[in-house]
């Protein structure tokens, strides 16, 4: 019988990436001849990128770059970022707790995240916690990525699991629309990047702390309501 499996999204719901972020944007825009960005302006641009943190920073400060000139930079932060990946950094409160707890259930856990996959193998190896996942599946690991409902049927495949047991969890529309897409029930998290209220988008559980999600809940969500057949994926997953 196939583990139940949660899809964790990485940055803003397994982990609060944002101040090595930010830290890696202050560090090198000022390379370029930029201004420090103001984090409490920009931290809104987390979750969808380096290179869309890098224009959204770009832009507060009223500037407009060509694409080679935010290839440099997208370079620069990229390798900055590497080697300071995990300085502040840290997983959000409860998420050890949540994969002992899912652990003992019999559930597996795998990441499907936007982030480039040897930066988020790195990220999760430095918290600790990369042994804990069955698969990790980055940006760049298949031609398409969230909210392409492929990048999370392949995240699971990866991971040994079955679209029909599995539920992702997430902070942004980006994976709310990957879910749906994919036919797979979603717990949203409130306390992630997203520029729309969870509250708005509306998931099929919503909760405030990783102390909230329980496995019997978690199990709720795989039932189908009495009288309807069990849910299935799309008839493809590729582009």
């Amino acid at each position: 019988m196939t583990a139940p499996l949660l899809v964790f999204d990485l940055d803003g719901t397994l982990a609060d990436t944002a101040p090595d972020l930010l830290a890696t944007l202050d560090a090198v825009l000022p390379r370029h001849g930029f201004r420090p960005a103001n984090g409490a302006v920009v931290r809104d641009g987390v979750g969808h990128g380096a290179r869309h943190l890098i224009e959204h920073a770009l832009a507060q400060q009223g500037k407009t770059l060509d694409d080679a000139s935010i290839d440099a930079i997208f370079r620069d932060f990229l390798a900055y970022y590497e080697d300071n990946i995990c300085v502040g950094s840290r997983l959000f409160p409860g998420a050890a707790d949540l994969l002992d707890r899912f652990a003992a259930e019999g559930w597996a856990f795998a990441i499907c995240t936007n982030k480039p996959v040897k930066l988020s193998e790195l990220l999760l190896q430095k918290l600790g916690v990369a042994e804990r996942f069955a698969a990790i599946r980055g940006g760049d690991s298949f031609p398409y990525k969230k909210p392409h409902p492929a990048h999370l049927l392949d995240t699971i495949a990866a991971a040994s699991g079955s679209p029909d047991a599995a539920i992702m969890v997430g902070d942004s529309k980006t994976d709310l629309d990957a879910a749906r897409a994919a036919r797979i029930p979603m717990i949203g998290v409130t306390f992630g990047y997203t520029t729309v209220k969870m509250e708005a988008l509306r998931p099929d559980l919503l909760v405030e702390s990783f102390d909230a999600i329980l496995p019997a809940d978690a199990a709720r969500l795989l039932a189908p309501p009495a009288g309807e057949p069990a849910r299935q994926p799309p008839a493809t997953a590729t582009p």
